[in-house]
């Protein structure tokens, strides 16, 4: 789903963020970068900064420029224009090697040499000539913190993808970095392995402190490890900000749909009561707690999981301010919970349980009321930009 090209963005700016005081001085910082491939530019970045400490999470769509954009934070990709700092200093040619020296990368793949998980996670410190006694000590720590302690001496190349994962991350943790960059490190993982080491992932981060920047298209990864999230589509960071703010209030309609937000269809804000948007929407009006003015044209944006469904005569049932009668379109099965088309003069997408499917006796032309609460919903303003 594209964006309007009138959308704009609420203030403050969400991909610009709040201003940082001196506290929260960048470690990582991006200004004016613009990457070309084949005379095409596959990314802009005008401004984005990484605080010390915090783990910043890219999330986007595949192909949306995820890795290009780590890369050239690690300095492993020279970008036709811009600057990229770490702790202050400008990324140079002459400098460039010494500042990758205090970063960390971790890829898709485990990249391990043909010998033993210990030696694997020790190779980095003795290229850095770290005294044996010393070099011993870190690997063990990061051996045991995880979980792999039992296998240092087993071939890499033997391991599990979990395993060899683990290894990789200790690897790098070893190293102690002022920054660690991920890409996307546990796409091959299966689920339950996935949950795991994300697990221990987290514990490392925040027992460490490093300042972290994590690529990856899982949204589950997002909300887990995430301080901040950072939102990239088309090549270009459309919004940053903590998790719940990204994800509760998208900035634009492309946002909202990566995000999964599956019912957005626009509207017009028609009165204004103390926070409380009057919308038309379709043939209904539904009440938004939202800012915006009268005569604002919008996307209302609802998530499947914040639509409740009922029988035909029966929304007294749900506390929620907006009940839409409807009739049902279609049924998708889904992993816990199935999705429910519903045609209430627009199309709207709830998420139930089977249970439900069934109590409802909900099938291709049931009559039904959609519910929401006007916490639920969310509008972005499509009021055109005026150039300044």
């Amino acid at each position: 789903m594209s964006a309007p090209d009138s959308v704009i963005r609420a203030v403050p700016d969400p991909v610009a963020g709040p201003p940082m005081s001196a506290s929260m001085s960048p470690m990582l910082e991006i200004a004016n970068l613009e990457v070309r491939r084949n005379g095409l530019t596959v990314l802009t970045v005008p401004d984005l900064k990484v605080r010390r400490g915090e783990t910043l999470v890219i999330i986007g769509p595949n192909g949306a420029g995820k890795s290009t954009l780590l890369l050239s934070m690690a300095l492993l990709l020279q970008p036709a224009s811009g600057v990229v700092k770490l702790a202050g200093e400008t990324a140079r040619r002459d400098n460039a090697l010494r500042l990758r020296s205090r970063m960390a990368v971790v890829f898709q793949e485990s990249l391990l040499l043909d010998t033993s998980v210990g030696e694997n996670v020790a190779i980095g410190l003795k290229l850095r000539e770290i005294p044996p006694a010393e070099r011993d000590r870190r690997v063990a720590i990061w051996l045991d913190r995880f979980g792999i302690a039992h296998l240092a001496r087993r071939p890499a190349r033997s391991l599990s993808g979990g395993e060899a994962q683990r290894t990789t991350l200790a690897r790098a943790f070893v190293l102690e970095p002022q920054v660690l960059l991920l890409d996307e490190p546990f796409l091959a993982l299966d689920a339950p392995t996935r949950v795991a080491v994300t697990t221990d992932l987290l514990a490392a981060l925040r027992g460490t402190g490093i300042t972290t920047v994590l690529v990856t298209h899982d949204l589950a990864e997002a909300l887990a490890l995430g301080d901040r999230v950072g939102v990239l589509i088309g090549g270009r960071i459309r919004q940053v900000g903590p998790p719940e703010e990204v994800f509760g209030a998208p900035a634009d309609a492309d946002v909202a749909g990566f995000l999964g937000v599956a019912t957005i269809v626009p509207g017009l804000v028609t009165a204004q009561d103390q926070g409380l948007a009057h919308v038309r929407v379709g043939p209904y009006f539904a009440e938004v707690v939202s800012p915006l003015a009268p005569a604002t044209p919008v996307l209302m944006c609802l998530r499947p999981e914040d639509v409740t469904l009922h029988p035909e005569g029966e929304a007294h049932r749900s506390s929620a301010r907006n009940c839409l009668p409807g009739a049902v379109t279609g049924l998708t099965p889904a992993i816990g919970h199935v999705r429910v088309s519903v045609d209430c003069g627009f199309p709207v997408i709830a998420a139930v349980t089977r249970r439900s499917v069934e109590e409802l006796g909900l099938a291709a032309g049931t009559p039904v009321v959609a519910c929401f609460k006007a916490t639920a919903a969310h509008l972005i303003s499509r009021v055109e930009r005026r150039e300044k």
